[in-house]
């Protein structure tokens, strides 16, 4: 894999420039340059300190292919969809092979008397979703919601949030975060 290459067309691919890349990632300038360049090879602190200003882990990193990004599945059958969840939650992301994502998209199962953990959730971005099936029961910050199929949410995953089942019907979500942390 050429480093450098990849790093460079991850970066613009994000509409990075070499300066605001190295601010995220409190390193030099010079250092984003020369690892495009191929002047340096990095080591992996080092790469994972760049890539933290994406930011990117290093597995998604060297799992990108940029080359083969316009041959990317458009599709992405039931069996396709990576399974992320724990417990009885289930937690299927979609389009878990497109390179660069900036997108999570989720089809989430609660079964009933479940929740995403006893801890609230929070974390950059932003979050929305919509009821498919069943009620869902949602805290942001200080409020409780209840849900029920056709409503919908969006706020900012810097709140912290919970997701719950406590009902006792299946319920059924399709979600989307910003940016791809699942």
């Amino acid at each position: 894999m050429d480093i450098g290459a990849n790093l460079k067309a991850i970066r613009k691919s994000r509409g990075l420039s070499q300066r605001e890349l190295a601010k995220r990632a409190g390193v030099t300038n010079s250092t984003i340059s020369m690892i495009e360049k191929n002047s340096v090879s990095p080591s992996v602190s080092s790469l994972k300190k760049v890539l933290s200003g994406i930011p990117m882990s290093l597995v998604e990193f060297f799992s990108a292919d940029i080359a083969e990004a316009d041959t990317a599945p458009v599709v992405y059958r039931q069996e396709d969809l990576l399974e992320i969840g724990s417990d009885d939650v289930s937690m299927k992301v979609v389009g878990k092979a497109f390179p660069n994502r900036a997108l999570s998209v989720l089809s989430e199962i609660y079964p009933p008397n479940t929740n995403s953990g006893d801890d609230m959730l929070q974390h950059d971005g932003e979050e929305s979703g919509i009821v498919i099936e069943g009620r869902l029961e949602l805290t942001v910050g200080d409020d409780v919601f209840v849900l029920e199929a056709g409503d919908s949410y969006y706020f900012d995953s810097n709140r912290p949030h919970r997701f719950a089942n406590p009902f006792e019907e299946t319920c059924r979500i399709f979600s989307a975060t910003t940016p791809a942390n699942f």
